[in-house]
């Protein structure tokens, strides 16, 4: 495959004509080769637009985009011979059984009998489901169809496996065996473009991050690096008593780099973006003492993915950014 497995440039995609909904505004996007890449978005962004775009499902209506170094448009056939694709639901024949079920995947995919009992077998019991091989693939929960879903994506070793959602609905076990799969894909050299709503997902599993918003990328980058454009640490005070809040807020604001501290009502909590975290932790404690206020907690964080996701995406039509590695 090329340095980079997928490439898109100025995607563009409108449903219902020249008045419908423009899905895709440009789009651009970079994936390197041998990574989880992860894509992320409010709901009606254009995440599921872009997969099913780049993998062939739809035409986008201008623009150019490449994967595994193949013209998706000139070349879909070439393309589909490199990918998997598990969508947010999960596409199994719940008439048969789990090993029925990738058995008929391996034979489509042209594997002789032996060879496909024997990769059934395999993803049964990677992904935790040999006990129920037998039983019909309706009478799973839906975390098991999920996985038998994703097992049934990697019959055939895909070199880009795109994941819309992947864990919708699993509880935290079922989650965690399929982030251990996709770890292990990528271990052995494939590329995983994986869009999510589940923020930790994508801090645990993407090495790199595009948020995108109606249509375009707004922000690309690491995981700490996204986190970043929105202060790096903070200094964070919870306030004993509610009529402090005004106190509280001037004096954390001493430490803060110019930006006026956030001030939430409910919780009490003060908090600050800050440079130095231990000079000023020290400065806030200081001040606080002299000043004879006492608060419930005090303490410095880093922001969260959610924090930063929540940032990108509050204003629709943010100019995209540029984040360092």
């Amino acid at each position: 495959m090329a340095d980079h497995a997928i490439a898109a440039e100025g995607l563009r995609k409108r449903y219902g004509g020249s008045s419908g909904h423009q899905a895709l505004d440009g789009l651009d996007l970079t994936v390197p080769t041998g990574m989880v890449y992860g894509l992320l978005g409010p709901n009606g962004a254009g995440k599921t637009t872009t997969v099913r775009a780049l993998a062939t499902l739809l035409r986008y209506d201008a623009g150019r985009a490449t994967v595994g170094g193949h013209d998706v448009a000139r070349r879909p056939e070439r393309v589909r011979e490199l990918i998997a694709l598990t969508g947010q639901y999960a596409a199994v024949d719940e008439l048969l059984s789990g090993r029925q079920n990738l058995v008929m995947f391996g034979r489509l995919l042209k594997l002789g009998p032996r060879a496909a009992r024997r990769r059934a077998d395999e993803l049964l019991e990677r992904f935790g489901l040999t006990e129920a091989a037998g039983h019909n693939a309706g009478q799973y929960s839906g975390g098991m169809r999920r996985r038998l879903d994703l097992a049934a994506s990697l019959v055939r070793m895909p070199e880009v496996l795109f994941l819309d959602e992947p864990t919708t609905g699993l509880d935290p076990r079922s989650r965690n065996q399929v982030w251990d799969a996709v770890r292990s894909l990528v271990a052995s050299g494939a590329t995983v473009l994986l869009t999510t709503q589940y923020l930790e997902e994508a801090d645990q599993l993407a090495e790199r991050i595009a948020v995108i918003d109606a249509g375009r990328v707004v922000a690309e980058g690491t995981p700490d690096a996204l986190k970043g454009l929105i202060g790096g640490d903070r200094v964070e005070v919870v306030a004993r008593r509610p009529d402090q809040l005004e106190t509280v807020a001037a004096l954390v604001a001493r430490v803060g780099e110019g930006q006026p501290p956030e001030i939430d009502r409910d919780t009490r909590r003060v908090s600050v973006a800050v440079r130095d975290r231990v000079t000023a932790l020290t400065g806030v404690v200081r001040a606080l003492h002299d000043a004879g206020i006492q608060v419930e907690d005090i303490g410095t964080r880093r922001p969260t993915l959610d924090e930063a996701f929540l940032h990108l995406t509050v204003e629709r039509g943010a100019t995209r950014a540029g984040v360092p590695a």
